[in-house]
C-alpha cells in the first residue's frame, strides 16, 4: 500500500519567542535516496532539550527551521535502492547524533543531532540514513522504545562509556526524570546497589518500586550528599548521575568516593556553578559531561533491555501529535514522572 505524500508535523522557525516558534501545519512527505529509509512513526518522546531549543537556551549545535524533538520509534515502510540494514515493516528508534557511530563522540558528530539540525520525529513519516536507525527492542511497545534514543543512551553512556559500572557498585541518581529512571533500572540491572533522590512520598515510593535500595528526600534531608556517603560506610558512591547542575553539584561531590565518577547531565537547578572543576582534585574524582552515546551503545542498551526485560517508566499522561505544545507545556510545568510520549499514529 503506497503511503501519503503530504503529511502533518510541527517545526521549531527559530528562537526568542519561546513557544511561540513551534508551528503545526502541512509538510511533504520526504523523498528517499539510495541509503535512506522512510519510517512511519508511531511515538515520539520528549526531552528537556526540545523545552530549551526554542528558548535559544541550547548549548549544541541547531539550524532552523528543525522539526523538533530527537526521540522517535517506528515502522520501516520504504528503503532506498542500497539500504542493506533494513526491510518494509522492522520496528526502529531514531539514532540521537546520526553521525555518531562508535567511540567518542566528535564535533563533526555533534552537528548531526535529530531535532536540533537534523529534522526529527514530530511528524508522521520521517527520512534517515540508515545508519541513523537502531532496532527496536521486541519486548517494548512503540510508545516505551520511542524514549531510547536520549535519556536511554544517556544514562546507558554514564554507567558504561568512561568505567563500566560492575556489581555491587552503588550508584547515586537524582530524581524522577527520564534520565534518572533509566539509570536506576540499568544500573539495578547490572547488580548494583542504588540511592535515589526525590522530593515526596509518592515519587520515593516509585524509586523503590523500580528497585532503589535507598532514598532521600532532598526536600528534608538539606544534606543528602553526606547521607549518601554515610550508606556506603563513609566511603562514597562510585558514579553520580548528575542531572541538577547548580542546585546538587555540591552535594553530588559530597556523595562521591575518591576514583569515583561524576556524569553531568543536565543543569535543571540552573547552569551557573559556584563549585570549581579544582574540586575533582580536592575530592579525587572525575566529572564527565556525558553527549548521549553512539549507535554502537545504543544497540548493546537495547540488547541488555531485551535480556532483563526492562521497560521505560512513561509517564500516566499521553499526548497526540496536535497537542504537542501542550505536552512541552506539561513538561516544562515539571508535572511528569519519567518520559512524556507522544502518540503519533
Amino acid at each position: 500500500m503506497a503511503h501519503p505524500t503530504s503529511q502533518k508535523q510541527w517545526i521549531v522557525t527559530g528562537t526568542g519567542k519561546g513557544l511561540d516558534t513551534l508551528q503545526f501545519g502541512d509538510a511533504k512527505v520526504p523523498k528517499l535516496g539510495d541509503n535512506d529509509v522512510l519510517v512511519k512513526l508511531h511515538a515520539a518522546s520528549l526531552n528537556y532539550r526540545d523545552l530549551i531549543i526554542p528558548r535559544g537556551q541550547y548549548p549544541f549545535p541547531t539550524k532552523f527551521p528543525v522539526v523538533p524533538a530527537s526521540d522517535g520509534a517506528g515502522e520501516v515502510v520504504e528503503v532506498g535502492s542500497k539500504v542493506s540494514l533494513w526491510k518494509k515493516g522492522d520496528r526502529v528508534v531514531t539514532l540521537f547524533n546520526q553521525g555518531h557511530q562508535y567511540g567518542d563522540v566528535t564535533i563533526t558528530a555533534s552537528n548531526t543531532g535529530v531535532g536540533g539540525v537534523v529534522d526529527g520525529t514530530l511528524r508522521q513519516y520521517a527520512s534517515f540514513n540508515e545508519i541513523g536507525l537502531v532496532r527496536a527492542p521486541k519486548n517494548l511497545s512503540y510508545a516505551e522504545a520511542a524514549t531510547l534514543t536520549c535519556a536511554g543512551l544517556t544514562s546507558w553512556n554514564a554507567l558504561y562509556g568512561l568505567k563500566a559500572i560492575k556489581p555491587g557498585e552503588t550508584v547515586l541518581v537524582q530524581g524522577t526524570g527520564g534520565v534518572s529512571l533509566f539509570a536506576l533500572q540499568f544500573a539495578k540491572a547490572a547488580g548494583a546497589k542504588v540511592i535515589a533522590t526525590t522530593s515526596s512520598k509518592e515519587k520515593e515510593d516509585l524509586v523503590k518500586k523500580l528497585g532503589a535500595h535507598y532514598v532521600l528526600n532532598y526536600n528534608k534531608d538539606k544534606n543528602w550528599g553526606e547521607t549518601a556517603r554515610k550508606l556506603t560506610n563513609g566511603v562514597g558512591v562510585d558514579l553520580v548521575i548528575e542531572v541538577g547542575g547548580a542546585g546538587t553539584i555540591a552535594q553530588s561531590l559530597t556523595a562521591v568516593k575518591y576514583e569515583g565518577t561524576i556524569a553531568i547531565i543536565g543543569f535543571l537547578g540552573g547552569a551557573k556553578v559556584e563549585n570549581s572543576l579544582i574540586e575533582c582534585l580536592t575530592h579525587i574524582c572525575t566529572a564527565r559531561g556525558v553527549y548521549v552515546g553512539s549507535r554502537q551503545q545504543m544497540e548493546d542498551m537495547v540488547a541488555a533491555i531485551e535480556a532483563n526485560d526492562i521497560h521505560p517508566y512513561v509517564d500516566s499522561k499521553t499526548f497526540s501529535l496536535e497537542q504537542a505544545k501542550e505536552a512541552y507545556e506539561y513538561q516544562w510545568a515539571k508535572g511528569h514522572v519519567g518520559k512524556i510520549s507522544i502518540k503519533i499514529a
